[in-house]
């Protein structure tokens, strides 16, 4: 059996619940057992209920996540934003070796199209990711629609700075008869 509970206990007990100490806190401070603490702060009508602290303290958090989940969301799209700019912009290329370690570069006026399939994986991925974080709050067609009209606007703005205007529209062919 422990040692007896004494009036200074109970007193330490008192106290340190008035300043709002943890019932773990008590208990190390007065070098008792928790259960200890929990039975003197009953009979003394005290309780350890911290439902309201960490209801707000987790609301705290969760306000917290959300702030962070949006700035990632923005930086991924950014990072989405940049790679897809540079698709049409000149590429820097070099090359160090030989057997003289020489450094020769270049540029292009554009990436080669393995590069800007990597740089179309980046954006994708960053996208997904952005939206995987922080989905829009729009109908999920509307969404798509958008998506898609997007990117057609995307691939005609790049056709006309490449070949100096839209090509030209085929016409449907003259239905035929066939005798039906």
């Amino acid at each position: 059996m422990g040692r007896p509970i004494t009036d200074t206990d109970r007193r330490a007990v008192r106290r340190h619940h008035a300043a709002g100490m943890s019932r773990n806190d008590i208990a190390r401070k007065i070098k008792r057992s928790p259960s200890t603490v929990s039975k003197l702060a009953a009979d003394m009508g005290l309780t350890f209920d911290r439902a309201a602290e960490v209801a707000t303290a987790t609301a705290v958090r969760k306000a917290d996540l959300d702030s962070r989940r949006t700035e990632m969301a923005h930086r991924l799209q950014d990072v989405a934003e940049r790679e897809l700019g540079k698709m049409t912009e000149p590429q820097l290329y070099f090359e160090w070796g030989g057997k003289d370690h020489t450094y020769a570069e270049r540029v292009q006026p554009e990436p080669t199209p393995a590069d800007r399939r990597t740089m179309m994986a980046t954006a994708g991925a960053a996208l997904d990711r952005s939206l995987k974080l922080l989905p829009q709050k729009t109908d999920p067609g509307e969404q798509g629609r958008s998506v898609v009209g997007e990117l057609m606007a995307g691939l005609a703005r790049d056709y006309v700075a490449r070949h100096g205007g839209l090509p030209a529209a085929e016409e449907d062919p003259e239905p035929t008869d066939n005798g039906q």
